[in-house]
């Protein structure tokens, strides 16, 4: 059955062997996210070989992610590796302390003091925890302890509202771009961007680090930060695509904000042409679990049913007991949820106008494809921009992206009803559009007298060419 929502894998622990990958996968993974929160970059090189071979032995192309981990605000260590905060009590930060005890615990962001003021609400561990500021001294925020629980090394720290000066791009994270490029990652997602330029900033570090390997990444948004709300559109603009970052994001603006911005995200996101990613616990009984909750699977549909291009699983591919069962199942909520999907194309083309040639001819493939009923809609395309144009409307229409390179087959990985596929096209058009149904029909997404939409670009072999579309029935002259 055809699936088109993406799946994005974090590898760790529970799959970093190369026939774990190859499991995963074959289960329906389409995009390999590599967490550089974790591991080492001798690590993280290892991985990034081991997914490419297992996609070469599985047949297809497969997306790399690196996540940078960004400003993580975080307490230091403790003594004793944690302590026990009672509702209450009070509680201090400490810039200049080394080793916590029960009274105090370092921070790994020393400019934390600067951020503060008395009334601020302080939220540990994911929010388990509650400290209100009570006053900064100093390095020292003294606070009063509201939900208590345990504490332990290096746990982070949100200001409920955001409000942290902190930049989104850490020397760590310039590195890791650096050694991102040099492992051939397809995406980098920056953490905790503000604005636009943090997204430029991390672009054009990105494309200096690919340069020497002929790497342009596309670029993700992480937005998990109050003010990255206000600052949406020009981050999209400036991005490539948006995460969901549904962690941090609701411990700043509050649990019951985040469905509701989820959709106006996703909505943003096709609306300007980028893709999507819904990320956070989606799966989250299923690190110790066979099954997921009806929640859950509640949740990963609900998030298809919004439009998003992919979704994403975490610790449950990373640290889980059953990353492949996971992926397995995720891939089947998808597909139950796509077919109950109803198709609004003639409402999204209303008032819309076009200025682009490349443009014009995939919204017409589209139209034409849907009206006309047919099987497929092939697109033969350099760069993937045709592909990802098509992919913003919903059709029912499984669209297969041919091209000649590489690095775009697996950008193409992560946009919702894109099959993208290699094709060492010809010069020639009729050949080279002959030779593209030859491989749709031989991997049997198309059967004779069945009706193709192609696109394809004259003169062949420029990116943003794509000026013809036309109409076959597979078996007849093209």
């Amino acid at each position: 059955m055809h699936r088109a929502t993406k799946i994005v894998a974090t590898i760790g622990p529970a799959s970093s062997t190369q026939d774990i990958l190859l499991q995963m996968i074959q289960a329906g993974a389409d995009v390999v996210r590599l967490n550089f929160s974790h591991g080492t970059a001798d690590d993280h090189r290892q991985r990034a070989e081991f997914v490419r071979e297992a996609a070469r032995q599985a047949g297809r192309e497969v997306g790399i992610m690196a996540d940078l981990q960004g400003p993580k605000i975080r307490v230091g260590k403790f003594e004793n590796g944690k302590t026990t905060l009672i509702a209450g009590n009070t509680f201090i930060l400490d810039a200049d302390c080394e080793l916590g005890n029960d009274d105090r615990v370092g921070l790994d962001y020393k400019d934390l003091p600067r951020d503060l003021r008395a009334g601020d609400t302080l939220l540990l561990n994911d929010g388990l925890i509650v400290l209100t500021v009570s006053r900064v001294i100093g390095n020292e925020i003294h606070t009063v302890v509201k939900i208590g629980g345990d504490l332990s090394n290096n746990k982070g720290i949100n200001r409920q509202g955001g409000g942290l000066t902190a930049p989104a791009l850490t020397a760590k994270d310039m590195e890791d771009i650096r050694t991102a490029m040099s492992l051939g990652a397809d995406y980098v997602a920056v953490s905790f961007p503000k604005n636009a330029t943090d997204m430029e900033m991390a672009r054009q570090l990105a494309n200096i680090a690919g340069a020497p390997y002929g790497i342009k990444p596309k670029m993700i948004a992480k937005i998990e930060r109050a003010e990255a709300i206000p600052a949406l559109q020009g981050i999209l603009e400036a991005s490539d695509g948006i995460m969901v970052a549904r962690g941090d994001l609701a411990v700043e603006v509050g649990n019951a904000a985040v469905p509701a911005l989820q959709k106006r995200m996703i909505k943003m996101a096709r609306d300007m042409n980028k893709f999507v990613i819904t990320a956070t616990q989606m799966m989250e009984s299923m690190i110790h679990a066979p099954v997921p909750t009806r929640a859950e699977v509640s949740d990963v549909a609900n998030a298809v049913l919004d439009g998003t291009d992919a979704v994403m699983l975490s610790a449950e591919s990373a640290a889980g007991k059953y990353p492949v069962q996971t992926i397995e199942t995720m891939a089947a909520i998808c597909v139950e949820a796509e077919k109950s999907e109803h198709v609004e194309l003639d409402k999204d083309f209303l008032d819309r106008t076009f200025t682009r040639i490349d443009q014009s001819i995939a919204m017409g493939a589209l139209f034409t494809a849907y009206h006309l009923g047919a099987k497929a809609i092939v697109a033969l395309t350099e760069s993937g921009s045709t592909a990802l144009w098509m992919s913003r409307h919903w059709t029912h229409v499984p669209i297969f992206a041919l091209t000649p390179r590489t690095g775009s087959e697996r950008a193409m990985a992560i946009y919702r009803n894109v099959t993208p596929l290699h094709l060492d096209t010809s010069s020639d058009r009729d050949i080279a559009l002959a030779q593209a149904l030859e491989v749709v029909v031989g991997k049997g997404y198309a059967a004779r007298g069945d009706m193709v939409v192609l696109t394809v670009g004259e003169p062949m072999g420029q990116a943003g060419g794509t000026n013809t579309l036309k109409i076959v029935r597979v078996g007849e002259p093209v």
